[in-house]
């Protein structure tokens, strides 16, 4: 919460942002009277985002799934969208007997794993990701889980084997001829790699999906992130994985989640 009165008056900063083709100024107004702490930092960080800063970034958190995640500048911000995938997650792991397992996989901030885990309230939360600066995020939203840097299952310990009972994946699945017409906040400010999915878009998305059945505990559930478009080429991928696959989707949302379960092997009679 902000401590200082500033000394630019809201309704100057409100017609900056306005100016600036924010459409939801006064609200963004008020979140950064509310974050800065001096006048100078308001004056700062107004600039940067008439600048085109994604507002995540110029305020230095995001809000997902009523928790307030750690944001830094050149990190991938957690898409409202994507609350439908953790709902999913949540009623899935909520099966487990004991405490649940849980991979965050291409974790970006850990948004996804730390709003699953406050969800269930207890579990062993794993993270993984590529880029330093995600990692780096990660183990601040994260401070009890395991938060490893390295591609996709590489980094992982030998001991996870088997064991997990949920891996959660917001890869990215942008088709690389589409990066181009995202919006300037995802196409400057956020890492490529945290957005372009090769060709068809499916590239790291089959990779995880390809590595997820040496991780999953018997009866385990996988749940990738992908578009509405792209839903039948995943779940194509998930049953070729040896996965039980369906989708699930949100209109509300605008959400696609991908599921595979990995069978239960019969047992003796």
């Amino acid at each position: 919460m902000s401590v200082f009165s500033s000394s630019i008056p809201t309704p100057a900063i409100v017609a900056r942002l306005r100016a600036a083709g924010c459409v939801f100024a006064e609200d963004e107004a008020e979140l950064l009277v509310s974050t800065a702490r001096t006048s100078a930092e308001i004056t700062a960080m107004v600039e940067r985002r008439v600048a085109g800063e994604p507002l995540e970034h110029v305020l230095g958190w995001a809000e997902f799934c009523g928790l307030r995640v750690a944001v830094e500048p050149g990190v991938f911000v957690p898409r409202p969208r994507t609350e439908f995938l953790i709902r999913q997650a949540v009623a899935l792991a909520r099966e487990a007997a004991g405490v649940p397992v849980v991979l965050d996989m291409c974790c970006g901030t850990g948004a996804m794993g730390a709003a699953l885990a406050g969800w269930l309230g207890r579990a062993e939360l794993h993270a993984a990701d590529l880029d330093p600066a995600a990692v780096r995020c990660a183990r601040r939203n994260l401070p009890g889980a395991h938060v490893y840097a390295g591609d996709l299952y590489e980094p992982l310990p030998a001991s996870l084997r088997g064991r997990v009972h949920i891996v959660i994946a917001s890869p990215p699945y942008v088709p690389s001829e589409s990066v181009g017409l995202l919006p300037p906040e995802a196409r400057l400010h956020e890492p490529l790699l945290a957005l372009d999915g090769g060709g068809d878009g499916l590239d790291v998305v089959r990779r995880v999906i390809a590595g997820a059945p040496g991780w999953l505990a018997p009866g385990g559930h996988l749940l990738v992130e992908t578009s509405e478009r792209q839903a039948a080429a995943t779940v194509e991928a998930v049953a070729r994985a040896g996965l039980v696959a369906r989708a699930e989707m949100s209109g509300e949302l605008d959400a696609t989640a991908v599921i595979g379960t990995l069978r239960r092997e019969p047992r003796s009679p």
